[in-house]
């Protein structure tokens, strides 16, 4: 008995020292707090209302989860998923959201069917030291004017 014992032991103990302790060790990463949230978001704000812009803006976490967003007075509703659907598109696959909506505008209408995907310009990832950790989005003007204000909002996190 004592021998089965002392195999086990042995195996356990094998085991643990064949585990590479590189592999175990976890991540440091950045988070978007909502602290800057709400500092891209009033940068944002400010760029919509110096143009009279109605718009709506969303701010997602690089899990796509809603942090921020704001709908300015009398903006249309629809636009509150349109923006959601923009930073979703970003955050997804860590690109502007105008990169879709210019494939699907040369033929790539396959990408239509992709779940989730909103391919029009507005959308903007979020980028520190080279990792994508938000996304913001913006409608209720033309999309150039959309990401005009959400490019506002991600230059203020620089700043």
């Amino acid at each position: 008995m004592n021998m089965i014992v002392s195999i086990a032991a042995v195996a356990v103990l094998a085991l643990a020292f064949m585990v590479d302790p590189a592999a175990a060790q976890l991540a440091d990463k950045k988070a978007l707090t909502l602290a800057a949230a709400e500092k891209m978001m009033a940068a944002a704000k400010a760029e919509a209302m110096k143009n009279g812009w109605k718009v709506v803006i969303v701010i997602l976490d690089d899990g796509g989860h809603l942090i921020h967003l704001s709908r300015l007075d009398d903006t249309q509703y629809g636009s509150i998923d349109i923006a959601l659907g923009k930073a979703t598109t970003a955050i997804a696959l860590k690109r502007p959201s105008k990169a879709l909506e210019d494939a699907v505008a040369s033929g790539r209408t396959a990408l239509l069917g992709v779940k989730g995907i909103t391919p029009l310009q507005g959308g903007l990832p979020i980028v520190v030291d080279g990792k994508v950790i938000g996304a913001i989005g913006v409608s209720g003007v033309t999309s150039q004017q959309d990401e005009q204000t959400a490019k506002a909002g991600v230059d203020a996190l620089a700043k």
